[in-house]
């Protein structure tokens, strides 16, 4: 997601090299690191304040999700211009499917995010091992598993949706983009977060269920965020028909112009 100061504007010459830097493979490094790295720093406060939240009983749900949201815009703000700050499985996924960001790049951004999952859960389990289980997202009790499902299809769409829509269109850009982001991301976990864990992010799910080797609920975490990608794409398709430049420079980092295209 692309992230400047509104108040820059950018040249022709700067969106040109912005191109011609995500085309150059000696610096997909960067945008791999930045990718592990983010979706590292996301997760380990995510899953780290359900932790603490055990641990102390001084975190409080609201404050978990408020924690996600946080980080999520922080880690926009400051890798949006390297990689895009994808973080997501399901955000690469949905940038793909929209056709703002090359297929041939998705393994790459999805074994950097993976990385920065299984290391965050390790992370935490070495502070506390003795509650593996807390950061696990599972559906609540009384809670079915299509449930859980249909809910993370719901909030991952609407999680898409304001990605792709506040990456397609000028006015939005900036940190507009990183606060609509953080912001939805704290609404899904206060109004949805007691029914599945408002997960949204299949890595984010997956880490802590290897650490405590139970994949029983795992596939919701996966079917349910793809899906609600899928939706969301179309959404925006819907809305806004053709994918744009702008949201390419978002899906690929780099700076932006303010043209709209």
């Amino acid at each position: 997601m692309d992230q400047i100061p509104a108040n820059t504007l950018s040249s022709p010459e700067t969106t040109a090299e912005s191109a011609r830097r995500f085309q150059d493979p000696q610096l997909e490094w960067h945008r791999l690191f930045a990718e592990f790295w983010g979706t590292f720093l996301t997760i380990v406060v995510t899953i780290g304040a359900r932790v603490v939240a055990a641990k102390t009983g001084q975190v409080s749900p609201g404050m978990v999700y408020a924690s996600r949201g946080i980080m999520g815009m922080a880690a926009i703000l400051f890798l949006g211009t390297i990689s895009g700050a994808h973080l997501n499985p399901a955000v690469t996924f949905g940038f793909a499917l929209r056709g703002n960001f090359p297929w041939a790049r998705v393994p790459g951004y999805l074994l950097a995010q993976l990385l920065g999952a299984l290391l965050s859960a390790g992370v935490i389990a070495a502070f506390f091992g003795d509650l593996i289980n807390a950061d696990a997202t599972t559906p609540a009790a009384g809670i079915s598993a299509w449930q859980a499902f249909g809910m993370e299809v719901l909030l991952t769409a609407g999680l898409v949706q304001t990605i792709l829509g506040t990456a397609s269109d000028a006015r939005n850009m900036g940190t507009n983009n990183a606060i609509a982001v953080g912001g939805y991301i704290i609404l899904a976990g206060f109004w949805a977060g007691a029914v599945s864990g408002a997960s949204m992010n299949p890595f984010r799910s997956l880490a802590p269920d290897v650490l405590r080797w139970n994949f029983s609920t795992t596939w919701i975490y996966f079917a349910g965020p793809l899906l609600g990608a899928v939706i969301g794409v179309t959404t925006e398709w819907l809305l806004k028909g053709a994918p744009t430049k702008a949201g390419n420079r978002a899906a690929q980092g780099g700076t932006e112009d303010k043209s709209g295209a």
